[in-house]
């Protein structure tokens, strides 16, 4: 059966890339100037909400004899606001659209429908869920902790001219009945009056403001009122000001359908989508067409049955439950550090990372030698000293920036996309004189709940399956030597790297770390694997590495790491992740320095690591190294996101560079190289 097709009416929504997956269900027409002279071949109109351009795709249906379909953004939209995010969820309705109260809706009949037990237990479990990842429509501001909203009354300001508003029955003296009503019926407490999001960032104006209120615009309002309002004109997050408010008052703001979803007292003065059903105190009369209607009626209409969601890390339609995941995500990630913080000494390739894997603050770069402010949190890359004359308590912390376990398809030497880089307030993993975070999620490892171990042992064999490891690099075959002898696999680093410099005290050279292993090993088979930036020729070799074939029986190089674990019955390394990527595959690791799974119980440590603690299993590893120490950043929407949909980026990525053409390889291979000699000569 062929898909219904669907005009796209207007240069607007034929530019909103996720339509496409919003609207799978159908074929999407481009509307061309053939279209207006002609009956296109089309079975239905898309039209944005009530637009002006959406009078003209009306008249165009009518014109033609073709049904009218209405879009909207639907009600957990994105991160950022309209203009910086594209919708992560519309609302497609055949009969009205949700804010016109004049006429039905499609939104209405299915709240009149009432619910079935399960999907009335669906609506309490998303209405729980929401309330948990702490969520709203639009989810790029911050909580404010220096509000206390605490038994106060939120009233809820719009903007001017707001479609909600003008077809909810509603008008600015709605906006001044409400701030009254509010004032007169909690004499003893604080009103807090937000103002909308778009107004806080200059593009829109609002219906109140305080400036408005004391110059007299509200004929009611005293001297003593006027003093219990509190103007809140910053960008704040709604989730903790709707958990602490005693009840909200709203014209039509979906606000009001949140705070119900928060279990607080609504007043409406408008008729939004959510009054008018027996569960908020309305001002206005209700249509004829509401009725009496259960709060899960209404969430399961308005977040299951009428909405369609895409997921921004796949592109491909999702249900609401993996939406409201994610974006408890990005909240709890974007809250993680201060407002502001300042960068020292980044290349300008990595300014754009700092920001994707620092989103949710705003970082302000400075050079190597600029003075740095008083109070700052210091952002730094790996090791790099604290600028050593800022006096004691200048600082209020120092965020340290270094690539993630699970990192990408190729070297990050050649400048390859990072998916994911940690982000270290205690220092750094591979540097034992400091106590990095993964050192202290490690040392409480064994007190980790059987949910998140069960977790990571789902991850770790995700990632056997998949065959990745931290570079993913590599095309060439290796067999195992038909030999009686163990395979041991010696795994080389760039010795002026921060892990062997800072954790290797005893053996610290490649060719140190073969003939050590060769007398530990005499009967082996030992077979040596330099770095693959020392092979690509982006770093020099060790000192004395060129003797390394003198001290085994067999070089690698250009042999996926993942195939040689498997094959092996050994791995030797100094500090390199190769040690850690070896453990998840079962194989027998000794350690030369001290990497941070050294110590746990998993390994043999021939220079036994400077900390103690307890035993713990491979799962638990696995659940602070892969989950509770990284920060993950997805490719396709530069949003924060999960190692598991890590995972699914990193296999397409290394299907994507394996189909390409030989000729596009070369060339890209060749562009990295340039770039890395720029930025080597930039600094």
């Amino acid at each position: 059966m062929s898909l219904p097709r669907w005009l796209l009416h207007g240069p607007g929504l034929a530019g909103l890339a996720p339509l496409p997956a919003l609207l799978n269900d159908a074929q999407l027409v481009r509307a061309s100037r053939r279209t207006a002279c002609h009956k296109p071949a089309a079975d239905a109109v898309l039209a944005w909400g009530l637009k002006p351009s959406a009078a003209r795709a009306a008249a165009y249906a009518r014109a033609h004899g073709l049904p009218l379909l209405r879009l909207e953004d639907g009600f957990l939209r994105s991160v950022g606001l309209g203009p910086d995010d594209p919708p992560c969820s519309v609302v497609i309705d055949d009969l009205g659209i949700y804010y016109d109260a004049s006429q039905p809706s499609r939104l209405e009949r299915l709240i009149a429908e009432g619910v079935t037990p399960a999907e009335a237990a669906r609506a309490r479990a998303l209405q729980q869920a929401w309330c948990s990842a702490r969520i709203s429509k639009y989810n790029a501001a911050r909580d404010d902790v220096q509000l206390d909203a605490t038994g106060a009354v939120l009233v809820v300001d719009q903007t001017h001219g707001d479609a909600s508003v003008l077809h909810g029955q509603a008008n600015i003296a709605s906006f001044q009945r409400m701030l009254d009503a509010a004032l007169a019926e909690h004499p003893q407490r604080r009103i807090i009056l937000k103002v909308h999001p778009d107004v806080v960032a200059g593009r829109k104006r609002g219906w109140l403001h305080m400036a408005d209120l004391r110059a007299g615009l509200s004929s009611t309002l005293s001297d003593a009122d006027a003093a219990r309002v509190t103007l809140l004109a910053t960008d704040v997050h709604p989730a903790g000001v709707l958990e602490a408010v005693h009840a909200v008052y709203v014209v039509t703001s979906q606000l009001g359908f949140e705070a119900l979803l928060w279990g607080k007292p609504v007043r409406c003065f408008g008729m939004p989508f959510y009054a008018g059903w027996g569960l908020t105190q309305d001002e206005l009369p209700a249509p004829a067409r509401r009725g009496a209607a259960s709060l899960e009626a209404l969430v399961h209409a308005a977040l299951v049955a009428y909405p369609r969601y895409v997921h921004p890390d796949t592109g491909e339609r999702c249900e609401v439950e993996a939406l409201v995941s994610w974006m408890a995500l990005q909240r709890q990630q974007r809250e993680r550090f201060a407002p502001e913080l300042v960068a020292q000494g980044f290349s300008w390739w990595k300014r754009p990372l700092v920001r994707q894997f620092l989103q949710g603050s705003h970082v302000r770069f400075i050079g190597r030698g600029d003075a740095v402010p008083a109070g700052s949190t210091l952002v730094l890359w790996g090791r790099q000293p604290v600028p050593p004359d800022l006096p004691s308590g200048h600082l209020a912390g120092v965020l340290r920036l270094e690539d993630g376990f699970l990192r990408s398809v190729g070297l990050g030497a050649a400048l390859r996309r990072p998916l994911s880089w940690v982000v270290d307030a205690g220092g750094m993993h591979y540097d034992p004189a400091t106590n990095s975070d993964l050192l202290a999620l490690l040392a409480r490892a064994h007190t980790f709940e059987p949910a998140l171990l069960a977790r990571a042992a789902h991850l770790r064999q995700a990632i056997l399956e998949a065959g990745l490891t931290k570079y993913n690099v590599g095309g060439g075959v290796w067999r195992r030597p038909a030999t009686p002898k163990a395979v041991v696999l010696v795994v080389g680093q760039v010795e002026t790297d921060a892990a062997v410099l800072a954790g290797a005290p005893g053996v610290r050279t490649n060719i140190g770390l073969l003939q050590a292993v060769r007398r530990a090993r005499p009967d082996a088979h030992i077979v040596w694997k330099p770095h693959p930036d020392v092979v690509a020729g982006l770093r020099a070799k060790g000192q004395g590495e060129q003797e390394a074939a003198s001290w085994c029986e067999e070089i690698v190089t250009d042999v996926p790491m993942d195939a040689l674990l498997r094959a092996v019955d050994e791995v030797h390394v100094m500090t390199s992740l190769a040690g850690f990527e070896a453990l998840l595959r079962g194989r027998p690791v000794v350690t030369w320095g001290w990497p941070f799974y050294a110590g746990r119980g998993l390994t043999q440590d021939r220079q036994p690591p400077p900390w103690t603690g307890t035993d713990i299993s491979i799962d638990a590893l696995v659940a602070a190294a892969l989950i509770g120490y990284p920060s993950y950043v997805s490719a396709r929407s530069d949003k924060f996101t999960s190692p598991e949909d890590v995972l699914a980026e990193l296999q397409r990525w290394r299907a994507e560079d394996a189909a390409a053409p030989a000729a596009r390889r070369v060339l890209s291979q060749l562009w990295r190289h340039v770039l890395r000699a720029w930025v080597a000569m930039r600094g």
